[in-house]
């Protein structure tokens, strides 16, 4: 975020209200911020996600910073100096670096930094808002984005959208997670085929549960859990599908089949090693 509010404070008695946005509350924040569009002249700088996984998370701040005062630059607005939050100087080896002096905790003591910190956690707040409405499940509209326990299961049960950041550590892990996993299911998939059942879908989920592969042969509808392992070190894969997985597969079935003329069975397909060696079905 970036501001130039007001010459004449004493007509704008607000500006003695600013404060660092994470000091104040959500409705306090909103309400300044209407006042901060409406007097001031303020631009926010935007990053997307898949940018930042390529240049990395300071120089991510450094561009967010420079699109941000470039907007600013754009309403002609006069200014004498840039203030920066920190201790770093996101416009060196540029024009504006001879104006900008950087200083911790800007945003508490410069009425200016306070605006331009309001006016960027209200923008992302709302971007994340919209996010919600775009990507259901995930919450984002509560937890914002932080990592969350509940934003960490639902990644795990719905998996990943574009605007995740895959260099942060928990995402990545997942991804890799997500890939293991897919080369699994198409190991088993292309099993099944091969000996003559018709893959009726993938990575099938509602709510209460999830399939790998749900398949049919014969009139027989079949539910295949997908366990996948690097080595056989703590035992082979079909030993980690446990009693309470095989209770959500069952509940699963009997769901999806119910008012079906069809008999279902459960299954389990394993893969090992960094080949990704088939192992069994059954």
């Amino acid at each position: 975020g970036a501001c130039i509010l007001p010459t004449d404070r004493e007509n704008n008695p607000w500006i003695s209200e600013l404060n660092d946005s994470k000091k104040l509350t959500r409705v306090k924040r909103e309400e300044l911020y209407k006042i901060i569009k409406e007097k001031a002249v303020s631009a926010t700088g935007w990053v997307s996600a898949s940018e930042l996984d390529e240049i990395g998370i300071s120089e991510a701040l450094r561009l967010a910073t420079r699109r941000a005062v470039e907007e600013i630059r754009k309403t002609k607005t006069p200014f004498s100096e840039i203030v920066i939050d920190g201790i770093s100087n996101f416009l060196s080896n540029t024009s504006l670096s001879k104006y900008v002096t950087t200083m911790k905790k800007a945003d508490f003591y410069v009425k200016e930094v306070s605006a331009a910190s309001i006016v960027a956690k209200v923008e992302r707040d709302n971007y994340m808002i919209k996010l919600a409405e775009k990507y259901p499940g995930y919450g984002f509209e509560k937890h914002v984005g932080y990592g969350t326990k509940q934003h960490q299961a639902a990644m795990e049960k719905l998996g990943l959208t574009p605007e995740h950041r895959c260099s942060f550590a928990p995402v990545r892990k997942l991804k890799n997670t997500t890939k293991i996993g897919n080369k699994a299911e198409e190991i088993v998939a292309d099993f099944l085929e091969k000996s003559g059942h018709e893959i009726l879908a993938r990575n099938y989920k509602t709510k209460l549960f999830e399939v790998d592969i749900i398949s049919e042969k014969d009139g027989v509808v079949y539910f295949t859990e997908v366990k996948h392992r690097k080595n056989s070190d703590y035992g082979s894969p079909k030993m980690f599908v446990d009693k309470k997985k095989i209770e959500k597969m069952k509940l699963g079935a009997e769901c999806l089949m119910k008012n079906k003329n069809k008999s279902f069975r459960l299954a389990v397909g394993c893969t090992l090693g960094e080949d990704f060696r088939f192992l069994e079905w059954f």
